[in-house]
């Protein structure tokens, strides 16, 4: 089993794009971020997610140099940028509200930043604009004005404006935020397609556990300006190394209990015996909290067979959600398949389906 400190990667890596070694940030005596040491490798999108005031937006301005750390090193390219000013950090930023200039045409607000770098190579200012309008897919759009654009189209000229001057570092705070569900899921699509043809090391910020896992090489998660976990989005979806972890991202089901000393070993909740994974590491007596996803649970028998009563059914269309109480416990059920029985259903439990997490994680 690991717990919450194993899972956050605290060792800077020589190929490192964006390296953060004991970063904390406060304002007026109130601590935004607490010690936070992660490595972003070069090429890599990597994103901060977690509930508003928890720190990622913070994490992302001191990258930028918006909000110099109280405590801590940053590291660029394997260079120290302290003191160094934002505007000489080689980065570029897309922001919540896009920001674009609107006395400016798209092609004006695209080429911004060319008025004060060389475009990348040997390209001219106006190759270099063509290319990016073509790469964010708004060519011939470019005599615009920004009003004239709806919101996915603003998203992208912002992009490609932040990609002008060729930038070492991508940053992107909740780029997408204000779009409707579908164009987010859309565009998403686009931005991660972009930094991947570009291979630009990308640090991105979302509040949407589901953005954050669809789109990303590596997620960090952080609540109350700390990190909670770092890793892929499988790992952190399936081995969650906290409570905040398992319940803030996806849905799950929790379940308190306790180890008893038994071979296969277990853990008791309400008189009900769950088997724990094999090579659990436990001990009996100790009280530990099971977490199991909805998809997880089978209608029928199991390792650990529940007889609940169902009290809601949602159809989501590929899927049915059932609501279910378990000894007054709530409990979330996803099934492909749903033939409406008698309100008693037994649901079945897989040892191997079954995450551990201490109560002191």
């Amino acid at each position: 089993m690991t717990d919450t400190a194993d899972a956050v990667d605290r060792t800077p890596s020589d190929e490192s794009g964006v390296e953060l070694d004991g970063i904390s940030v406060a304002f007026d005596g109130v601590t935004a971020l607490d010690d936070i040491s992660l490595s972003v490798a070069e090429g890599e999108f990597f994103t901060l997610v977690g509930p508003s005031g928890c720190g990622k937006t913070t994490t992302l301005r001191a990258i930028a140099g918006f909000e110099p750390p109280t405590e801590g090193t940053i590291r660029i390219g394997g260079r120290s940028v302290e003191g160094v000013p934002p505007e000489e950090r080689d980065i570029g930023i897309v922001f919540q509200n896009y920001a674009l200039f609107p006395n400016m045409t798209v092609r004006e607000n695209v080429g911004y930043g060319l008025r004060f770098r060389d475009s990348p190579g040997d390209q001219s200012p106006a190759a270099r604009i063509d290319e990016l309008l073509d790469l964010v897919d708004m060519e011939g759009m470019g005599d615009r004005d920004p009003t004239e654009l709806s919101g996915g189209q603003q998203q992208r000229v912002a992009l490609a404006r932040a990609l002008a001057p060729g930038p070492e570092v991508l940053l992107l705070d909740e780029p997408l935020s204000a779009l409707d569900a579908q164009l987010r899921e859309r565009l998403r699509v686009t931005v991660r397609d972009i930094q991947q043809e570009l291979g630009i090391t990308t640090v991105y910020v979302t509040h949407d556990q589901a953005e954050a896992l669809a789109i990303s090489d590596r997620v960090a998660v952080m609540s109350d300006g700390r990190l909670e976990q770092v890793g892929t989005p499988e790992a952190i979806y399936r081995e969650p190394a906290s409570r905040f972890v398992a319940t803030f991202i996806g849905d799950n089901n929790l379940f308190e209990g306790t180890v008893t000393d038994t071979a296969p070993p277990r853990a008791t909740i309400d008189g009900q015996p769950f088997l724990l994974p094999a090579g659990s590491e436990v001990s009996a007596g100790e009280s530990v909290t099971l977490t199991v996803r909805p998809e997880a649970i089978e209608l029928g028998d199991g390792d650990a067979t529940l007889t609940v009563t169902v009290d809601n059914v949602e159809f989501l269309g590929d899927a049915y959600r059932l609501h279910c109480d378990w000894q007054g416990q709530s409990i979330l059920v996803k099934t492909s398949a749903w033939t409406q029985t008698d309100d008693a259903v037994e649901l079945g439990i897989d040892r191997d389906d079954v995450r551990i997490i201490l109560d002191s994680d």
